[in-house]
Order: structure tokens, then sequence, then C-alpha cells
């Protein structure tokens, strides 16, 4: 079955092999974060009672970076958007690369057809779809670049095809091992700090994390089709430990990374509301 699909997608194929191979994270320090708030402008992501995916994502994601600039001054924080505008996917990616970032990470809500108790947080990194479940939250973030007026970027994706993310589940991440390290220090973070269900790590083919050459992860906060938890994901207390959980997941993976190459550690985080 793989190699019927390999042959028919040849070309599409080579293509998805051969992203923008730059290489961050040669030096000894952390220096440079992409934050990605999900969706914005004309998309508005999944929709909750009283709010929108778009507004919750760059709400945290503003908060998110608000912290790593009061505590850690040395990390320059570049947002892929501050204020609700639209942003093409492979657009995300290529800020991340042009900057150099070293680490890039994508925030997100979650939402579900019908059942509205589905509830909890998940970290995400690229690879292969495991699961219906993954596979369809990646089509439904993929579907973005719908919205896009030139998909060149692409290569004609469809991401609503399913035989089409064979191809990612046979590209492998050159930073997949420090991204699955991020990933579980998020997760730890959301479930022991915030107390939030814990989803688990989890791998799925996004457009969004493809061409990035960084430790690079996208987050689903929550779900936003879940009453209880789009009010505390709309509230400033649940956006506040949300943002929180993601600083400290980042700062242990920066104190971390630079120990491994013996540079100074990190200053504790001052927990004021960002």
């Amino acid at each position: 079955m793989i190699e019927r699909k390999i042959s028919r997608f040849g070309v599409l194929f080579l293509v998805f092999l051969l992203p923008l191979f730059g290489f961050s994270q040669k030096g000894e320090k952390i220096q440079t974060i992409v934050i990605d708030a999900g969706h914005g402008g004309k998309d508005t992501g999944a929709l909750g009672k009283v709010t929108t995916e778009k507004a919750l994502n760059l709400a945290v994601a503003l908060k998110f970076g608000n912290y790593i600039k009061e505590n850690l001054p040395d990390v320059k924080v570049i947002y892929t958007r501050d204020k609700d505008r639209f942003v093409e996917l492979s657009e995300r990616a290529a800020i991340a690369n042009r900057n150099n970032a070293d680490v890039f990470i994508s925030i997100h809500c979650n939402s579900t057809e019908g059942s509205t108790t589905a509830n909890g947080a998940e970290t995400f990194v690229m690879g292969e779809s495991k699961n219906e479940k993954n596979l369809a939250i990646a089509k439904k973030e993929n579907a973005a670049i719908l919205l896009e007026d030139n998909t060149d970027a692409y290569d004609n994706f469809d991401p609503n095809s399913t035989e089409a993310y064979i191809l990612f589940s046979l590209s492998q991440s050159m930073y997949q091992k420090q991204s699955l390290d991020l990933a579980a220090k998020v997760q730890k973070q959301f479930t022991q700090k915030v107390g939030r269900h814990d989803r688990g790590v989890q791998q799925a083919g996004f457009l969004v994390l493809w061409k990035t050459s960084m430790p690079s992860i996208l987050v689903e906060l929550g779900f936003i089709n879940n009453t209880k938890e789009e009010q505390f994901l709309n509230s400033e207390k649940g956006q506040t430990q949300m943002a929180l959980a993601l600083y400290r997941a980042f700062e242990e993976y920066k104190r971390e990374f630079e120990a491994e190459n013996h540079t100074s550690g990190q200053p504790e985080v001052s927990e004021k509301p960002a």
C-alpha cells in the first residue's frame, strides 16, 4: 500500500522531503523564540459560544511572550502575529527560519464535532498521525490554507485528503527528539501545575510545523466547544495560568539545554499576571 502511494505522489513526495534545511540551536544558548498564535483575521479557527479560537490563541501567546520578556531578557521574542490578522501557514514557518529561531511554539484550541464533553490539553510534534483523532486535528488546522490566495508553497497539497498525509508520515523532523522533550515539559506543566486533563504528547502532520528548522511544537490548550473549558480559557486567570505553564516549560527546556552546553542558569519567574 505504501509503495503504491509513493509512486502516485512521487514528485510531491520529493518536494515535501526538501524543506528549508536551516539549522538553528547550533550555539550554546537559546536566544530566539517564535510564538505563533494560530489562525487570525478571516480565519477564526474553532468557535465557542462566547469567543473564537483566534482570540484565545492570541491572548495566551501575548501573555506567554511577556513572561519571557520580563524574566529572560537574553531571549528575543518574535510573534507571527500580535494582533487580529491573517498569516499564511507557510509564512509562519518562514518567520521562524528567517529569524534563525531556536524554538517555535504554535498555540491553538481544540474542538470536536457533536460531543461537547471532550476536555484537556495536548501537545503535538511533527510526525505520523497514528490514529484517526490526530489525523482529524491535523486536517482541521491545515484547512487554513484553503483561505489563502496563493497555495503554491504547498504544491497542491489537499488538507482534506487522507492519502496525502502519507508524505508526512515518511518525513522525519531533524529536531524531533528535542521537540518531543519540549512537548513533554509543556504537558507536565499543564497537568501538574494548572490541573488540566492530560491528553498527552502526540504526533501529526501539521503544515505549520513542516518547514520549521528548529524544535517545534503545536499546543492545543483545551476544547473551545466545551463550555467549562471555554470559560476557563476565556478568563484572565485561565489565560495567565496557561501562559505561565508555557513559560515554565520553555524556561526548563532552555535551562537544561544551556546546562549541557556549560552556560549560565536562568532566573526564577515572577508570577505576577502578564
